[in-house]
């Protein structure tokens, strides 16, 4: 079975993998919906764990299909298995935390694991055409998949033991999991006998991972978009609410302004022409995009809290959802703009400092005026990077 991506296919999104993007939508829903119904620290903790969980559950796949052609019949079929795995998270993350934590943990653990499993064996078997340099790249993908199975075996096996706790058992658990996972790559994935693989081991197509960062950006802010409509349908078609919903409409256009406008292709083509696309695809698209979803989710909660109540004073759940959704977006996108053009985004610096200058302010105005400045912040990051020339753009925001 020839599963490996021809040279003409590599940088190609397929249709299955846009199919396999839209359980995601549920998931990125569910979480926002857990974080509205939980905001305090420990329900912020919660749900974070959770996000990292379906983050890495979908990038891991996304690092996969960077290889592996979504068109053969054996990676269609893995991909539909994962679909109803990530289904699964997804549709129980409302009760992550009771009775269905082992449904999340024993559906994340099969995907993680069995997508691994199913890469190994797949790489054991040669092309009947297989060149000695096509065996010597398989050989050493499928060296780096061995390390990483073992990786996620332990990793898996701690959200397992969560899944089966419970209270803050459950919570120690997914989180060491958690700082396992998030530590791997750096690690190199680090195996006794093994050894590490570098950046330079993992040779993708970085068009097309850029495009599958691109649209779970999309996702995420096509969610916050369905909350601000949901939310705005069941309040009265009066001044207020009709205000802070046409605010709240343009701060997800901000921040797609953002991301898309310039940086989005200028990356594309930046780790498509690099000489170590693996370093810029894990710093980039595996870590710092996470910043990004978080923040566009947690903008989503602040637009869902001001279309409700839009007048009055702003508590602290307000203030903090409000402002802080967009300035970790601008945190996120300031690291990912570092990691693929070099340089500081002193735009992205500036709006991050005003966002917390903001805070004090939002202690007495109402929380749809708080909003308001919230996304006039951002979009006058868009219009200063408008302002520079775009040959530029690149290199200096």
């Amino acid at each position: 079975m020839r599963v490996l991506r021809g040279a003409a296919g590599r940088g190609q999104v397929t249709f299955v993998e846009l199919f396999f993007d839209l359980i995601y939508v549920l998931g990125v829903t569910q979480l926002t919906h857990l974080l509205i119904t939980h905001l305090t620290p420990l329900g912020a903790l919660q749900t974070l764990l959770l996000l990292l969980a379906l983050w890495f559950a979908w990038v891991d796949t996304s690092w996969v299909t960077n290889w592996f052609d979504p068109n053969q019949l054996g990676v269609r079929l893995m991909l539909v298995v994962l679909m109803l795995l990530s289904l699964i998270i997804s549709a129980s993350v409302p009760e992550a935390y009771g009775q269905r934590g082992i449904w999340v943990a024993g559906a994340y653990a099969a995907i993680q694991v069995g997508r691994n499993v199913f890469v190994v064996l797949a790489l054991g078997r040669a092309g009947a055409d297989e060149s000695p340099e096509q065996r010597s790249q398989r050989l050493g993908l499928r060296l780096n998949f061995e390390r990483l199975l073992l990786w996620k075996s332990v990793s898996s096996a701690l959200w397992v033991a969560g899944g089966l706790s419970h209270g803050s058992v459950r919570l120690m658990f997914w989180a060491i999991a958690v700082v396992i996972e998030y530590c791997g790559a750096a690690a190199g994935f680090y195996v006794p006998r093994l050894g590490r693989s570098t950046p330079a081991d993992w040779h993708i197509s970085g068009r097309h991972l850029a495009e599958r960062g691109q649209l779970f950006i999309l996702i995420a802010l096509g969610e916050s978009i369905l909350i601000t409509g949901t939310v705005f349908g069941e309040r009265p078609a009066v001044a207020p609410h009709l205000l802070a919903f046409v605010v709240s409409f343009l701060g997800s256009v901000a921040l797609w302004w953002l991301y898309f406008d310039r940086s989005a292709e200028a990356a594309s083509a930046v780790i498509d022409q690099s000489e170590d696309p693996g370093r810029i695809g894990r710093s980039a698209f595996t870590y710092f995009q996470l910043p990004m979803v978080a923040g566009i989710i947690v903008a989503a909660v602040g637009d869902e809290l001001v279309i409700a109540h839009p007048d009055g004073h702003s508590g602290w759940a307000t203030i903090v959802t409000v402002l802080g959704g967009p300035a970790l977006f601008l945190a996120g996108h300031a690291l990912f703009k570092h990691s693929v053009f070099g340089g500081v985004s002193k735009p992205r610096v500036v709006a991050f400092a005003v966002l917390a200058a903001l805070v004090p302010v939002g202690l007495v105005v109402p929380p749809l005026v708080l909003s308001l400045l919230a996304t006039l912040v951002v979009a006058g990051v868009g219009v200063w990077d408008s302002l520079l020339p775009a040959h530029h753009a690149p290199a200096t925001t």
